[in-house]
């Protein structure tokens, strides 16, 4: 888990990002506990406020659950939840963008397509 205090991003949204990528790796499983909020905020140096609002975003989208007295476990479906959100983020903030520009320039979908596979092929040489 890496934290960007120069980014313009709040702590708090990198911190439920970093840990949905962790869940995304496999790092936390689902219904396996995470770490603390006081274990985040020693070990980033932040608020534990901070901290805590990060997790609570994460409950609040279905992700992690609290047992009482025990710690803040992933959701059965939570990686499954975090894939269908970052589709859904990644179609509005890319796509929809690249499809505007793209009409602004009169560049068709074939041609986008032709530019796609042209940078896949170059990435795999």
């Amino acid at each position: 888990m890496l934290l960007d205090f120069n980014s313009e991003k709040p702590i708090y949204i990198q911190l439920a990002e970093a840990i949905e990528d962790d869940i995304l790796k496999g790092i936390f499983e689902e219904e396996t506990q995470i770490i603390s909020t006081t274990e985040i905020s020693v070990n980033f140096k932040i608020n534990p406020a901070t901290a805590g609002k990060g997790i609570n975003l994460l409950v609040d989208e279905g992700i992690l659950y609290k047992k009482r007295g025990v710690g803040m476990f992933v959701s059965t479906g939570a990686k499954q939840k975090i894939l269908t959100k970052r589709k859904e983020s990644f179609y509005r903030e890319f796509i929809m963008s690249l499809l505007e520009e793209a009409s602004k320039l009169n560049i068709s979908k074939e041609e986008i397509i032709t530019m796609i596979e042209r940078s896949s092929k170059n990435e795999q040489n």
